[in-house]
């Protein structure tokens, strides 16, 4: 049956390759890609172990066709068509009138060459053959066969109805033709794909795995809170899941192995599976799938989130437990009225907008007078665009800017309960000011600084009040980002977090607290993730284009690391990858060199015009 597919435009414009297609491996990811490969109108075979995996599969297709149907995807008669195109059977020598062969196996090595020479020994010479591994060696897989040049990964992602992208992955013996039949192929399922080299991970989880694994670690560190790192990453990054969140419905043992095989193949301390992921793994808590990973779940299989069921605390009977439970429900805090802002930047302006939105009245300090009316001027265009678009009355956004009192006189923050340092990302610039305030301010008020990298404790020991020293680490821009970072030094009181937690609530923020450490949640996560993007085109293993489309559409980001690097900027970017790698030590972190030469040609991304990109052209 060669029948061409009509629902995408490149089917008119190049003959369909592979117009029979053999999938071997039924599960869910097999049984996806022969209801995808069957909708472009190719005949499929599907092959399963035995006669009963075989009826399973084939309900299970219909079973996911019929959804379909219910979804509105395809109609009942499109339905119909799909499934004559598909038969399912358990004999494996089915796969030698195929074209392509699609392997969809259990992750297990010596299991995937035994098939691959059954099936070299089965399917004539021209039959290509694919690998679904996702983490791997595909060159070891094509030497257990007489083709090598014919052999390719195609590596699909869950679910594949719905996601567009494919990897096409070639080893140094792959033929060029038989990667771009692939590559053609998937365009004629309606997919994008990138062409990668074989190596652990390829592109998606070669740059996915490391990062959750740090996620791990961190949690394991007890650094951070699993809901708090969670909610980092989404409201932070933008990001669909966060990592531990995303462990879980991977499946922790499957995101161990194929940790282990990028470290097997990096040696890079940062893809070793953190010990977390072993022992979650030996105990049977692999994610989703068994009813509990990082997270508890109603059932095995489900996405609803309960709460745990811990052991009773010590003090949970009597009056003392009831006290101490009431301490924990409602943890003491400071008065905060007035507050100050100290900065004229975009970050100061839009943190003193923030406050003054939710009813605080701000003292505004900046250098000189005219740069604070500049700063309120600013606030005031923000505030009138909101009014515009009919998110803010005239009415609040008058009252809002009647609250901002701008100075260049920084005693005027003596009556305010909490100031916010937001001045240049330099730690010999805050500790001078942290010095002053301490002079000017009353007792008993916080002291907050906005630091993205810097330590928070150099700016607490400026002042002879360090236990009134906190991290408000707001994201840009401030009035629209609902995330902020609580930073507690070893020296911070308790009732000052709590107080800054309390208070980001109140100006409906997110607050996720977590201690005085390089990076703190997000840019801890972030850069390490940016810098592995780097080195993986600096090695020339893919581009930058398909690196991005890789990320936004294998992991539905909203910026690829190019893009992304571009934006942030390079120089700040190397900046902060420099903070962790000086703070962590790992070699891993290093900044990539080709990040450091972009940088001392100018190549600063957006702002200059040039970065990963040529900004100019566009």
């Amino acid at each position: 049956m060669s029948t061409r597919p009509s629902s995408t435009p490149s089917a008119s414009a190049a003959p369909a390759p592979f117009p029979v297609v053999a999938v071997v491996g039924l599960g869910t990811m097999g049984a996806g890609i022969a209801e995808t490969t069957a909708r472009s109108g190719r005949e499929v075979i599907g092959i399963e172990a035995d006669a009963a995996s075989a009826a399973a599969a084939r309900r299970r297709i219909e079973d996911a066709t019929a959804h379909a149907v219910e979804r509105g995807r395809i109609t009942d008669e499109e339905r119909r068509g799909l499934l004559d195109r598909i038969t399912v059977t358990s004999v494996l020598a089915s796969a030698a009138r195929a074209d392509l062969v699609i392997e969809e196996i259990p992750e297990d090595l010596e299991q995937k060459r035994r098939l691959f020479a059954e099936l070299d020994r089965l399917c004539p010479p021209e039959t290509v053959l694919a690998t679904g591994t996702t983490a791997l060696s595909v060159t070891r897989i094509a030497a257990a066969t007489q083709r090598p040049e014919r052999v390719l990964g195609l590596h699909f992602f869950n679910p594949a109805p719905v996601m567009k992208l494919v990897e096409v992955v070639g080893t140094v013996l792959t033929q060029r033709q038989s990667i771009e039949a692939a590559s053609e192929f998937t365009r004629q399922l309606g997919k994008s794909p990138v062409t990668a080299g074989d190596r652990a991970g390829f592109i998606v989880n070669g740059l996915l795995f490391g990062y959750l694994n740090q996620a791990a670690a961190m949690y394991e560190a007890r650094y951070a809170g699993r809901e708090d790192i969670d909610a980092a990453m989404r409201l932070g990054c933008g990001l669909p899941m966060g990592p531990l969140a995303l462990l879980d419905l991977i499946g922790i043992d499957t995101a161990r192995t194929v940790l282990e095989a990028m470290y097997q193949q990096s040696g890079d301390r940062l893809h070793s599976p953190a010990p977390i992921l072993g022992q979650l793994t030996a105990a049977g808590l692999t994610g989703r799938k068994a009813g509990r990973g990082f997270y508890r779940y109603a059932a095995a299989g489900s996405s609803q989130v309960v709460p745990d069921e811990g052991p009773v605390d010590s003090a949970g009977a009597g009056e003392a437990g009831t006290a101490a439970a009431a301490a924990r429900t409602a943890p003491r805090t400071r008065e905060v009225g007035a507050v100050g802002v100290c900065g004229s930047g975009t970050m100061a302006s839009g943190i003193a907008e923030v406050f003054a939105k939710a009813g605080y009245p701000v003292t505004l300090v900046a250098r000189s007078q005219e740069k604070a009316e500049r700063a309120k001027a600013a606030i005031a265009k923000s505030l009138g665009r909101m009014v515009a678009k009919g998110r803010l009355s005239e009415e609040d956004r008058d009252a809002a800017l009647a609250r901002i009192a701008p100075t260049d006189v920084l005693a005027d923050l003596e009556p305010t309960d909490l100031v916010v340092e937001a001045v240049a990302e330099q730690l010999d610039v805050k500790r001078e000011l942290f010095t002053s305030l301490d002079k000017v301010c009353k007792p008993g008020a916080i002291l907050a600084t906005t630091t993205s990298s810097l330590p928070v404790v150099e700016c607490a020991t400026a002042t002879g009040r360090p236990q009134d020293v906190v991290g408000l680490h707001f994201f840009n821009p401030a009035p629209a980002m609902k995330l902020v970072e609580v930073v507690s030094t070893v020296l911070t009181a308790e009732d000052v977090t709590e107080t800054a937690v309390e208070l980001c609530r109140k100006l409906r923020k997110h607050p996720v607290r977590c201690g005085d450490r390089a990076g703190f949640i997000v840019n801890a996560l972030l850069f390490p993730y940016l810098n592995d993007a780097v080195r993986m085109i600096q090695e020339h293993y893919a581009s930058v284009d398909d690196v991005d489309t890789a990320m936004r559409l294998g992991c539905g980001y909203p910026m690829g690391p190019f893009d992304l690097l571009d934006v942030v900027g390079l120089d700040v970017s190397l900046a902060i990858e420099r903070v962790l790698h000086r703070e962590f030590r790992e070699p891993g972190l290093a900044p990539a060199p080709l990040l450091e030469h972009l940088v001392a040609a100018g190549c600063l991304g957006r702002k200059t015009g040039r970065g990963f990109r040529d900004h100019a052209r566009r």
